[in-house]
């Protein structure tokens, strides 16, 4: 519990707008140092600092780089079908779906009376749907609560509510609420009664997240083919498109997913 609080939070500390931030702030404090006639080196110091904050939190906005890095990790996985309903999907077992489309349980707990989704919410619609267009597949929901500090129905709990307001049969859904992590999501669903991860399964998740989903489940031993969602990056490099609050999510999702396949790596979890 420890460990996955302090790789939580230390992560949102490696992200570019914490970086820059930092940079910014440690600039001041140089300043700040520097006033005496004797610190002049301290003040030249504070002055690169602060400019270089500021060139790169202009460069934030600019989204053509961070698209197209989120493209580059899309692109390693195309969709077995083009749509819920297509044939070749009766082959599979079932889906195994990632958890990660929900707000957080704080705030859902507020708001009982609906499912509220973030961004990658179509890891639950699109599941939903192929679901009710082939009976017969199994769809395996994992997520607990990857906020340390959360509170709240956890993820399976919230997809639960939203399936069966789908109509999705409840015998056709398992739940596994119990794992924080994309490596705790392989292992913990491996270990559900009548689940057996040596038939062949379809796992979804967020496209950028898929090349280290899939690389986790197969080192776990699953038989998964990568059923992407949720598509964020653009194959088009449009120079011309800037955004300071887009740039700036667009590159928090980059650089967490670099991080995560290189940590996962170095573990020898993918």
């Amino acid at each position: 519990m420890l460990l996955h609080t302090l790789t939580h939070y230390l992560g949102a500390l490696l992200e570019p707008i914490a970086a820059v931030t930092a940079l910014l702030v440690l600039g001041c404090v140089l300043q700040w140092l520097g006033r005496r006639p004797q610190r002049k080196r301290l003040a030249l110091w504070a002055w690169r600092m602060q400019v270089v904050g500021v060139v790169a939190l202009l460069l934030l906005g600019w989204q053509a780089v961070p698209q197209y890095g989120l493209y580059w990790l899309e692109s390693r996985y195309a969709l077995p079908a083009t749509t819920p309903d297509a044939a070749s999907l009766r082959q599979y077992r079932g889906v195994v779906v990632l958890g990660g489309g929900t707000a957080s349980g704080r705030l859902q707990a507020q708001h009982p009376q609906q499912v509220l989704f973030n961004e990658a919410g179509e890891r639950l619609v699109v599941s939903a749907l192929v679901a009710k267009a082939h009976p017969q597949l199994t769809l395996l929901y994992t997520g607990g609560e990857g906020d340390p500090l959360g509170i709240g129905p956890s993820e399976a709990e919230r997809a639960r509510q939203f399936y069966q307001a789908m109509g999705v049969p409840a015998q056709q859904v398992v739940y596994e609420g119990q794992s924080r992590t994309t490596y705790e999501n392989a292992l913990r669903s491996a270990e559900l009664p009548g689940i057996d991860r040596q038939q062949p399964w379809l796992l979804m998740t967020s496209a950028w997240h898929m090349p280290r989903s899939m690389a986790t489940f197969q080192k776990a031993g699953w038989n998964v083919t990568a059923y992407p969602v949720d598509y964020q990056g653009d194959a088009q490099f449009v120079w011309y498109e800037y955004s300071l609050i887009g740039g700036a999510n667009s590159w928090s999702t980059l650089a967490h997913e670099l991080l995560g396949i290189l940590a996962y790596k170095l573990q020898g979890k993918a």
